[in-house]
Order: C-alpha cells, then sequence, then structure tokens
C-alpha cells in the first residue's frame, strides 16, 4: 500500500473516529438533555410544592380562612368564623373554668380534641358540636342585643365604659405576663389565627353593650302593689315555706324469695314477690304515723324501730322553712294544704309509670314517703339593710388542717382597728353616707364602691353567723356595733328594714322574670339567626396536655 493510500486511510479512520465521537457525543447529549428536562420537571414539582405549603402557611397564619368566610348570619351582620370563634372559645373556657377536673363527670375528656369526642349518643354530637351551638346562641342573643341597644340610643354608663376601656388596657399586660411579644400574638394563641385587636375590640364592646342594655331593660322593671297581689293570687303557697320531717320506704328494700340466674349475676322476682313487698312496705309506713308519733324525736325512733333498719343509724330528713318550689313534687299538695296543723302525719305512695308489652303505660308503687308536719310561713316579714366595715385579720399561721389560725395579739390588732375606725365615724357627721365613704375608704371588704352595703338580708342568707344575727337583731337604723367573725372584726351600721317583704321581693322577683324572659325572646325573634360555614372554627380544641 503506498504512503497516500496509508493516509488517506488514516484520515478516513479518523473521519469514522470523529464521526463515532460526534454520535456517542450526541447520544450523551440527549441523555443529559433528557436527564435536565426530567430534573426540570422535578424541580417544578418541588417548587411547586413549596410554593403551595408556604402560601397555605401564609394563609393558616394570616387568618385569611378565618376573617373571611362567613359562620353565620345575624339580622343584615356576617359573622366570620375568626369573630364566632371568640364566643366559642369563651363558651369551652366558662365551661372548664366552672367544672375542671369535674368536667369527666359530664363525659368530657380534657385530654382529647373535642371534635373526637361524642356527646349526644342519639344524635352523633361531638362536644364540638355542643360548645359550637351554645357560641351561637351567645352570637344571636349579643348581636340582637346590641342592635335593639342601638335602636333604643341606648349608651354604657360611666362605670360600664371605663370597665371595658380596663378590660382593652389589660389586654398589653396580659400579653407581657404569659410572654408573648405583643397583643396581637396573644389574641392568636388564645383564640386562633383569624384573631386580630381590631375585631377582638369590637367583640367586647359589643358584648358589653349587649349586657348593658338588659340590666338597663331589667332595672327600668317595676311593678305596684296591685300587680304584686295579682300574681300572688294566681299561685299563694308559691311563695310560702314549710319546715317538715320525711322518711322514704322504698318497696325494694322489703323484698324477698327471687329467683337467682345461672350466672348468679341477676335476681328476678315473681308478681307476687313484688307485691308482697309494696304491702310490707305501706305496713311499715303505718306504723310510723302512729299516735306516738308526735314529734321528731318520736318519729326518728319509729324509723330506727322498723326491722329493715336493725342495725343501722336511720333517720328523717329534717326540712326547715323549704320554698314551695323545692318541696318534693310526692308530697308538695299534701305539705302546703290550709287546713295543715303541726303535728300532722301521713304517708303517701311514690309511683313510677312505664310502657308494657302491649304498649300500655302502667302505673306501679314503688315506696312510701312518710311525712310528719310542724309548721309553715308566709314569709311576710321585712328584710334587712346593713353596711359594715371589715377590719381583717393579718397575719395568721396555718395548722395541720390547712386553715389559717391567728394569734390574740393578731385578733387584738383587727379589733383595735376596728374600735378606731367606729370611733372615726362618731366623731365625724355620723351620717349613713358618712359611714360608707369611710367603708370605701378603709373596709378590707368589697371594691370600694359599694359603701359596705347588703341588703334584702332574710335568715336564710348565705352570711357567716355572726354578721347574720347582728343584722336580724338589728332594730333601730342607725344603730352600731362591733362583731367578730372568721374574717376578722366588723363595724357594723344598720340601714333600716327593706321596702318589699321577702314575700313580695319575691313576687317581684317571679314578675321581673317573666316580663324579661318575653321580652329577651321578642328580641331574639326580632333578628333572624342564619347558619354559614363554620369549618375554621378551631373544633378541634384540647383542653388539658394531661
Amino acid at each position: 500500500m503506498s504512503a497516500s493510500s496509508k493516509k488517506k486511510l488514516r484520515n478516513e479512520q479518523e473521519a469514522v473516529k470523529l464521526t463515532e465521537r460526534q454520535l456517542a457525543e450526541q447520544k450523551e447529549a440527549k441523555k443529559v438533555k433528557a436527564y435536565t428536562v426530567a430534573f426540570a420537571a422535578v424541580m417544578v414539582v418541588i417548587v411547586a410544592i413549596f410554593l403551595v405549603a408556604a402560601i397555605s402557611n401564609f394563609v393558616t397564619a394570616s387568618g385569611i380562612r378565618e376573617k373571611n368566610t362567613v359562620a353565620m348570619t345575624v339580622g343584615e351582620t356576617e359573622i366570620s368564623n375568626a369573630e364566632l370563634n371568640y364566643f366559642f372559645i369563651d363558651t369551652v373556657n366558662t365551661f372548664y373554668s366552672q367544672n375542671g377536673s369535674y368536667a369527666s363527670l359530664f363525659g368530657l375528656d380534657v385530654t382529647k380534641p373535642l371534635d373526637e369526642q361524642v356527646f349526644d349518643t342519639t344524635t352523633g354530637d361531638t362536644w364540638a358540636d355542643y360548645f359550637l351551638d351554645s357560641a351561637k346562641d351567645s352570637a344571636h342573643s349579643v348581636y340582637a342585643m346590641a342592635e335593639a341597644a342601638e335602636a333604643a340610643g341606648h349608651t354604657l354608663t360611666e362605670d360600664e365604659q371605663a370597665s371595658m376601656e380596663s378590660t382593652l388596657q389589660y389586654l398589653s399586660a396580659y400579653a407581657g405576663l404569659y410572654g408573648y411579644s405583643d397583643t396581637e400574638s396573644y389574641l392568636k394563641a388564645m383564640y386562633g389565627n383569624g384573631a386580630s385587636e381590631k375585631s377582638y375590640t369590637a367583640y367586647v364592646e359589643k358584648s358589653i353593650l349587649a349586657d348593658s342594655y338588659y340590666n338597663a331593660y331589667q332595672a327600668s322593671l317595676s311593678f305596684d302593689d296591685a300587680a304584686l297581689r295579682e300574681a300572688e293570687a294566681e299561685n299563694y303557697n308559691g311563695y310560702s315555706s314549710y319546715t317538715y320531717s320525711y322518711y322514704y320506704l322504698a318497696a325494694s328494700r322489703f323484698l324477698e324469695g327471687g329467683t337467682t340466674s345461672e350466672d348468679g349475676t341477676t335476681v328476678t322476682y315473681s308478681d307476687e314477690e313484688k307485691a308482697a313487698s309494696i304491702e310490707a312496705a305501706e305496713e311499715a309506713a303505718k306504723s310510723l304515723i302512729d299516735e306516738k308519733v308526735t314529734s321528731i324525736e318520736t318519729f326518728d325512733l319509729a324509723i330506727g324501730a322498723l326491722d329493715v333498719n336493725e342495725g343501722t343509724t336511720a333517720a328523717s330528713t329534717y326540712c326547715e322553712d323549704t320554698l314551695y318550689s323545692s318541696v318534693g313534687s310526692t308530697i308538695v299538695d299534701w305539705v302546703s294544704d290550709e287546713s295543715r296543723q303541726a303535728g300532722d302525719k301521713t304517708y303517701i305512695p311514690s309511683t313510677s309509670t312505664s310502657t308494657n308489652e302491649d304498649g300500655e303505660e302502667v302505673t306501679a308503687v314503688t315506696g312510701y314517703y312518710v311525712v310528719l308536719f310542724e309548721s309553715s310561713n308566709d314569709n311576710n316579714f321585712a328584710m334587712k339593710n346593713v353596711r359594715h366595715i371589715l377590719a381583717e385579720f393579718e397575719g395568721g399561721t396555718t395548722d395541720e388542717d390547712g386553715h389559717t389560725v391567728y394569734s390574740d395579739e393578731e385578733k387584738a390588732a383587727a379589733k383595735a382597728e376596728a374600735e378606731a375606725l367606729l370611733e372615726e365615724w362618731k366623731s365625724g357627721d355620723a351620717t349613713e353616707d358618712s359611714f360608707a365613704a369611710l367603708a370605701n375608704e378603709k373596709s378590707d371588704d368589697g371594691d370600694g364602691t359599694t359603701g359596705g352595703l347588703y341588703e334584702n338580708i332574710i335568715p336564710s342568707s348565705d352570711y357567716v353567723e355572726n354578721f347574720l344575727n347582728w343584722t336580724l337583731e338589728a332594730t333601730t337604723p342607725g344603730e352600731t356595733g362591733i362583731i367578730e367573725t372568721e374574717y376578722g372584726y366588723h363595724v357594723m351600721y344598720f340601714v333600716g328594714d327593706s321596702e318589699l317583704t321577702y314575700r313580695d321581693y319575691m313576687i317581684e322577683n317571679h314578675l321581673t322574670a317573666d316580663a324579661m324572659n318575653t321580652w329577651y325572646e321578642e328580641v331574639l325573634a326580632s333578628v333572624t339567626a342564619t347558619d354559614g360555614n363554620t369549618s375554621y372554627v378551631t373544633t378541634g380544641l384540647i383542653l388539658s396536655n394531661g
């Protein structure tokens, strides 16, 4: 082969190699391009996911959905999920603050989400549904009442305005106290991402306006003597009280015989055995109204002597000055009968109603109430009004039972302070007004605005014994004294009797309640409430971390 031929061959071979290299490069380029396209596609998806997540987080944090989704409409006002959430959270918090560790008695597990716990097994409603319905009712009430207030031209009193402003001013302090950078962050932590200072302020303002108008309308109601007497005539006994003792004999305590199931868990009784137990219970009841029973003491002796009470300390239940409305339904007609006299006694069957296999209602005796009457009280006595200044005990030590115990020196110091306060009052104008002013300035009880005043005190009032006794025994307006209670020494000032007797006070309260219920229902009915989308209310709330 000539040199030129070899050179040509080498050139062709180089060309072939070049072509192969180019092909390879082109092939690799296509592969790289394919990878690049695939990578780009993956990156687009990743970026898209990132953007969606970022937008979702932004939307969640901003509360856009909560603020712009209508949860319900009251009249012409649309209430957002964020605004309804104020009512929802406050409804839940009120329940929890009132019941706390006892919430489980209602079937609520505070460590689990509200929307995962069934409240009503019949409907399948959850606790979240229950609280949400309550929140809607509250929102309907507040917005309807606020609308009525605005229509009537009602405005807040100076004290109410000051109270509202104080509530709002405390927000910043609470935020700092709980470690939040600002009020907005605190509100979001409390009420969800849709919360804001502006909307919460509107919520507080509307709620206080609604309460103010409700209270103002109630205060405007008055009833003359004719109205009181008319209401009394319709339900005379309803305002009286009764003192009596009773004892219940359940027929089940007299059951004998019975058949035990094979597994030993159930005992069934025949109709004859049940009838015999009712008859035995009645015989026992009759023995308790024997002529020997003339007092609570002899009544209790007879109860203790019953065979079914052998080895027990069974005794009657004593009911003193029990209002008609609190007397048991089985015995109330007998107890409140006008002819009833001290020492009267009787036994009254207690019954239950059920439906038999044929769908018919069947009434059966389940036992007997034995009742011994003592007295009735028409409650037509004067109520008492009193002012006081408390010189509180200071210091003290805690005993092994957890009670605070004060030394004689600590008690003497409080007594000396009370005596000095009484002398200070006597050395001045010595009037009710000056006593009230001194109470506002120096009493350790109250908020410094009421002048130490307590009104409409009756024998059954829930006051410490010495305080109550002094008030009930006082007779002359302006009468003063110093008494000791578990809280300290009280400088007492008797204002006088209330204008209404206790009986008329109860009648007036009854008329007021009826009038308020009617008015309130009319206000609600005048403003329609319509449900919306409540998806963004925090129904998955967990009350406690355990």
